[in-house]
C-alpha cells in the first residue's frame, strides 16, 4: 500500500500538547511521542490505539530516526525525526537510550 498524506491536527494523548499537521506529522514535536493507529504510514488501520513511546535515536545527526515503542503491543517502528522536534527531547530521548 503507498503512503496516503492526510493533513491532521491532534492533541497528543502524552503530553497535551496541541500538534497542527503538516500531513507527514506522526508524532508530537515536545514530547515525541505518537500513537499506533497505522499499520502502513498513513492508512489508519491499526486498531491497537496504544501510547507510542520515544525509546531511543539511530542514524546520524544529520538525519536522526526516532525509535517508537508501543506500550500496549510492544512493536517497535523508526519514524524520521522533524526539524519541528524539540531538540532537548531528542537529546533527552539519546541520553536514557545509552544509560
Amino acid at each position: 500500500m503507498s503512503f496516503k498524506r492526510t493533513k491532521e491536527d491532534f492533541v497528543c494523548a502524552h503530553c497535551g500538547t496541541e500538534v497542527q499537521g503538516s500531513g507527514y506529522t506522526n508524532h508530537c514535536p515536545k514530547c515525541l511521542y505518537s500513537k499506533h493507529v497505522d499499520k502502513d504510514p498513513g492508512d489508519r488501520l491499526e486498531e491497537c490505539g496504544g501510547l507510542m513511546a520515544p525509546i531511543r535515536i539511530e542514524g546520524s545527526a544529520t538525519e536522526p530516526r526516532i525509535i517508537h515503542k508501543c506500550e500496549k503491543c510492544g512493536i517497535e517502528r523508526p519514524v524520521k525525526a522533524s526539524a519541528d522536534d524539540d531538540q532537548d527531547a531528542i537529546l533527552a530521548c539519546a541520553q536514557r537510550a545509552a544509560s
